[in-house]
């Protein structure tokens, strides 16, 4: 049986052969509509020609014979027999062309040239139709060549009583022949230009289909494990339709592989964080004495306790996986100045602290304003932990060099140089000042919220004289 690489190579050719098979029906009916309408000129031009030079003899033959002079001899003509003989063998006609005489409706001359298919002469009927005209005629005549095209002269003389016609015909099939062959040899020349664009069209066919490769491939290598995987983008062009298909494709990936990161590490986080509780509450239960009522009392207001803690770290962990997605934020116009005095408005009720508003942003700034807020409050709430009543924190916003920056300042112990990164990291706390009851994930909320907005947090602290935690965005969001 086939394996999946030999099924694979199969739908990539039946791929090409379809795009092949659809380019040559598309040059096979160009080259079929061309070739028609060049042919169809083709005859068009000869039958004009034909006519023309019906029309040119018939009128050259009318001139000379209504002279009555013979312009070999330059005497008058004798008789209508000596007529149809001297026009008909002074005029030397074309290939294809025909002279005819008819002396009382019998064929009497024919000009030297012959067909070399058929004689007109010998054909009872074409001579009964033109050989007793009274009048100039032309016609149409089918025989075993093909189309004669025909015109036809009345001739007389005064004192003959006999009657005759001169007749032109033009075998038109014979005619046709140079368009017929125009046509052949456009059908010869476009079969094998048609055979040359197969070839040409088998090769960027797999030009065209390579990147799509690019895109089975790497998504046969997308596994639950592994999601790094990116495909190629060969183009550059903003119009490239499959530059553009890779980069929304690799787009997705991002959205898919931040989104299953954030369920990971949320699943991580929990089995860490919550095993330590779990753990506690089975242990108490384990060993609780029933019929001891403060035993049962004191084991119900741990476990009650440790419920109380776990609750808190599950709405951590669901605040910090939110505040990961981009797709999550509820962007909007915000009034910077505004958005400042209400944090600050907010903010004084927290704790009883020295409150200061140091400075507002004049600006409109493009941004989730419920997820600003958040961060906000949580930098407050952290610089509460780390100050006393009385202790001066400050709020403030500014345009600084394109960028907006919203600060929490605050008078506390500070952040030790080797401490500044991992007070950052989930469940971290920092080691100076009062122990923090959190779960230890607020400073990670927070800089979750600055990085998608495109921005970051900033940390500027002196050991024993405060800390200040800025958030920086990118102003021009608006």
């Amino acid at each position: 049986m086939p394996g999946p690489a030999d099924r694979r190579a199969g739908r990539a050719t039946a791929a090409r052969t379809r795009i092949i098979a659809w380019v040559l029906l598309l040059v096979l009916a160009s080259l079929a509509v061309v070739t028609l309408v060049t042919w169809l000129l083709l005859i068009n031009e000869t039958d004009k020609r034909i006519d023309t030079a019906l029309t040119s003899e018939i009128a050259e033959f009318a001139r000379v014979t209504e002279t009555g002079i013979n312009p070999t001899t330059g005497e008058p003509y004798d008789s209508v027999d000596e007529i149809l003989r001297s026009v008909i063998a002074a005029n030397l006609a074309r290939p294809n062309e025909k002279f005819l005489g008819y002396l009382d409706g019998d064929f009497r001359w024919e000009s030297r040239r012959l067909s070399p298919t058929v004689l007109l002469r010998d054909d009872r009927r074409f001579t009964d139709m033109v050989g007793s005209v009274t009048r100039r005629a032309e016609g149409s005549y089918a025989t075993d060549a093909g189309e004669v095209r025909w015109a036809a002269l009345p001739v007389g003389l005064a004192g003959d009583p006999r009657r005759g016609v001169i007749v032109v015909g033009y075998f038109a099939e014979q005619e046709h022949e140079f368009a017929n062959e125009a046509a052949r040899l456009m059908l010869l020349v476009g079969f094998g230009t048609s055979l040359l664009t197969a070839g040409a069209a088998w090769l960027v066919a797999g030009r065209i289909l390579r990147p799509l490769r690019d895109v089975a491939a790497t998504a046969r290598t997308i596994t639950g494990t592994d999601l790094s995987r990116r495909v190629p983008q060969r183009g550059s062009e903003p119009t490239d339709e499959i530059a553009q298909l890779a980069r929304t494709l690799n787009a997705m990936l991002d959205r898919v592989q931040s989104g299953v990161l954030a369920q990971r590490r949320f699943v991580d986080d929990a089995g860490h964080e919550l095993r330590t509780p779990i753990t506690i509450v089975r242990g108490h239960l384990g060993v609780v004495d029933p019929h001891d009522p403060d035993d049962v009392r004191d084991t119900v207001e741990l476990v009650d306790d440790e419920l109380e803690r776990m609750n808190r770290l599950v709405s951590d962990m669901l605040s910090l996986t939110r505040a990961e997605q981009v797709t999550l934020l509820r962007p909007e116009m915000v009034d910077v100045a505004e958005l400042t005095r209400d944090l600050f408005d907010k903010l004084t009720a927290l704790a009883d602290r020295d409150w200061h508003l140091e400075s507002l942003a004049h600006a409109r700034i493009r941004m989730d304003r419920q997820r600003i807020t958040q961060a906000v409050i949580a930098l407050a709430d952290n610089a509460t932990r780390f100050t006393g009543p009385g202790d001066r924190i400050a709020l403030g916003s500014e345009l600084a060099a394109g960028d907006l920056r919203i600060w929490v300042a605050d008078s506390g112990p500070g952040v030790e140089p080797s401490e500044r990164r991992r007070v950052f990291r989930r469940f971290a706390r920092g080691d100076s000042g009062p122990r923090s009851e959190g779960a230890g994930l607020g400073l990670s909320i927070v800089e979750a919220i600055a990085t998608t907005h495109g921005g970051r947090v900033q940390l500027e602290s002196t050991p024993g004289h405060g800390a200040t935690f800025t958030l920086v965005l990118p102003g021009g969001t608006g």
